[in-house]
């Protein structure tokens, strides 16, 4: 049953995502607001494939979670590189887009930046799923009770981890000890 869940669960995210993309479409490029709306409903459409997987996981019973490590560690150079490149595209000539371009030429990677202007919406897109990458779903919830009444899983207790290992037994042994003495030497 999780993997028909997670296929229709997929099947109805790529279809609205699709028409996220199909809507960006329609909206004029020519302007900076266009721009910009054009890259935040593709953005977006990427980011529903992400929760698709992550709605679809909800049959694991656990809550979403969002998950820092992958977030700082992934997502956020994916979204200041994605960014870089999406400011330097901005039609006109605005203040982020002279600033990076001037940026891009004095760190001398204008010949990169200009190959990934034509590819701003994949990038866009590929921001979007790495964002809701970051989020997870938790496994299901183990209550003590549960743990007990399975027999496979035996309880842990206390004790044996409060009790001194043989090393530490014979170093409190009194040296003057005659049989713990005569064990040493044997």
């Amino acid at each position: 049953m999780y993997g028909l869940t997670r296929a229709t669960t997929t099947l109805v995210f790529s279809a609205v995502a699709g028409l996220l993309i199909w809507f960006a479409t329609q909206i004029s490029n020519d302007h900076i607001g266009g721009y910009w709306a054009r890259v935040g409903l593709v953005a977006g459409a990427g980011l529903l494939m992400a929760v698709s997987q992550l709605l679809g996981g909800w049959t694991k019973w656990g809550w979403p979670r969002l998950s820092i490590p992958v977030l700082v560690t992934a997502f956020v150079p994916v979204a200041i590189v994605s960014l870089w490149i999406i400011l330097a595209g901005e039609p006109g000539s605005g203040w982020f887009h002279n600033h990076v371009m001037a940026w891009t030429r004095d760190i001398h990677v204008s010949g990169v930046v200009t190959d990934f202007l034509y590819y701003i919406p994949v990038l866009a897109f590929g921001t979007g799923l790495v964002f809701g990458f970051s989020f997870d779903t938790t496994g299901p919830v183990v209550r003590d009770r549960d743990v007990d009444r399975d027999r496979s899983v035996a309880p842990v207790s206390g004790r044996a981890a409060d009790e001194p290992m043989t090393a530490e037994r014979r170093a409190t042994t009194p040296s003057n000890d005659r049989t713990a003495d005569r064990e040493t030497v044997r």
